[in-house]
């Protein structure tokens, strides 16, 4: 017999599945050797490793080292760019971008893997919401991309605004109250010392960055906040206000999981480069730095 276990000959011996050992790795409870980039597991250590179990079969044991497998979700803030992504790197995750409040809320349930977050902090963004609710947990906070966020203005209009100010009087779109965006519109009202009611929202809101814009492209409204390559995405007029940075809260046992792995190999390809620079009003120069690393 080999000296070394593969993952999936580990998997059969403990019989749970090929995740679950991965969750043991990351986790540092398995002995493990990683040989060009594959894991190998001593059998003598993982023998000695089983050996030293006190509770039930080895399956148990294993099942609890680790918590409740998460879904393979990204939630949060949406994102055209990380939307195209997700599906272009055939990683197998799944996207329900409803909003950087409610991505926070389904991270602390465990019902994601990551949450995309773009919140207002001070100078920055993110980081002291995400300290004060996942100080003490193994999340992690990556930098996905900078975009470019202003007005989103109907292409006939006789005086497209250039500021807020400037939009009073006008049908102005907003988001759901879980969005990012929408807490970047109070900062913005702030520094320009107006308030919602300097607004005359219509009577809907919309849920992604892409259905804003449609609505202004419909005549549904005549103005709102969103993102430039929203607004190039319908030839729309876009008046920038705030550079933002978008991130991803990322539990750090999917991190190293082979689907969230293959989703950030395909994002550091030129592909996402190239997609970025296509849609417009993007910098992913930064992605992949760490903004955050819990406890």
């Amino acid at each position: 017999m080999s000296e070394f276990l593969t993952t999936r000959e580990l998997a059969a011996l403990l019989r749970v599945k090929e995740r679950k050992v991965y969750d043991l790795v990351a986790s540092h409870t398995l002995p493990v050797r990683r040989v060009t980039g594959k894991l190998l597991f001593p059998r003598k250590e993982i023998e000695a490793w089983l050996g030293a179990g006190t509770r039930g079969s080895a399956a148990e044991e294993a099942g609890e080292a680790v918590e409740a497998s998460r879904p393979l979700v990204v939630a949060g803030g949406h994102d055209p760019l990380l939307e195209w992504a997700l599906r272009e790197s055939r990683s197998g995750i799944a996207a329900f971008l409803d909003g950087t409040l409610d991505g926070l809320a389904r991270a602390a349930a465990g019902t994601c893997i990551a949450a995309g977050l773009h919140m207002p902090d001070g100078d920055g963004w993110n980081i002291s919401q995400v300290e004060h609710q996942f100080g003490h947990e193994p999340w992690v906070l990556l930098e996905w991309t900078r975009r470019s966020r202003g007005l989103i203005c109907r292409a006939d209009l006789r005086r497209p605004p250039s500021r807020l100010k400037e939009a009073r009087g006008l049908r102005f779109q907003l988001r759901q109250p879980e969005a990012g965006s929408e807490l970047v519109l109070d900062r913005l009202l702030q520094r320009e010392g107006l308030s919602r009611a300097d607004l005359l929202p219509v009577d809907t809101v919309e849920r992604s960055e892409t259905d804003l814009a449609m609505a202004i492209a419909t005549g549904r409204a005549d103005v709102g906040l969103g993102i430039e390559a929203a607004a190039r995405q319908f030839n729309l007029d876009f008046v920038p206000l705030q550079e933002e940075r978008f991130d991803l809260l990322v539990w750090r046992q999917a991190y190293f999981e082979p689907s969230f792995q293959k989703f950030v190999t395909f994002c550091r390809a030129p592909a996402l480069a190239a997609r970025a620079e296509a849609l417009g009003g993007y910098d992913v120069s930064g992605f992949g730095s760490v903004h955050f690393n819990g406890h």
